[in-house]
């Protein structure tokens, strides 16, 4: 074998999302985050479009981001639908994160590639992160409520008129024990065409 294939399932099989109020102060040093977006850009791309783009948010820029969001979704909420406890995650999650990134999928020009397959290149990208923070002991949070999907935030962004972004990964070192997980069978969502 040319990897120790135990070592790397065991890394899938680790991975889990754990939200930013069970991470801990201890902060996420930037050589760290640089590797999550080293491990990010071997994803698969179609045509080597690579069409991820990463915005990190780390310090002060959080304080900035927890502000936007919690702004933004005051402005553009009717009174009657505002909902203080959602403005108040808004304002505070950011805030138990050491660190924070927009994932953004920069759309191809000639959009020969079809956007579908390009919104599937950023979320492998993804996963290479969250796989690559799983075996630093890093929890990792893909968060897309609140105001993700708004022109404010495209805005905020920068993003191109083409561009989305995709949510956000929050990342910090867990205060909790790793947690447990479980998955179904393959016999429970696959079929097998052998004729």
């Amino acid at each position: 074998m040319k990897f120790n294939v135990s070592e790397i399932q065991s890394v899938i099989e680790e991975r889990r999302t754990i939200k930013p109020s069970q991470f801990k102060s201890r902060k996420v040093h930037k050589e760290i985050v640089e590797k999550l977006l080293n491990a990010a850009k071997w994803a698969p791309t179609h045509g080597l479009t690579q069409p991820w783009h990463f915005q990190v948010f780390m310090e002060e820029g959080i304080n900035r981001f927890a502000d936007f969001q919690a702004s933004t979704y005051k402005t553009i909420t009717p009174k009657e639908a505002f909902n203080k406890s959602k403005y108040k995650k808004l304002k505070d999650r950011p805030l138990e994160s050491s660190v924070i990134i927009a994932l953004c999928m920069k759309r191809q020009e000639s959009q020969k590639i079809p956007e579908i397959e390009e919104i599937q290149s950023v979320a492998c990208a993804v996963q290479n992160m969250s796989l690559l923070a799983t075996a630093y002991g890093i929890g990792t949070y893909w968060g897309s409520g609140g105001v993700t999907y708004t022109k404010q935030m495209h805005s905020f962004l920068n993003l191109g008129k083409n561009d989305k972004c995709l949510g956000f990964l929050y990342l910090g070192y867990p205060s909790i024990d790793w947690p447990k997980g479980q998955r179904k069978p393959i016999e429970y969502f696959t079929d097998w065409h052998l004729k």
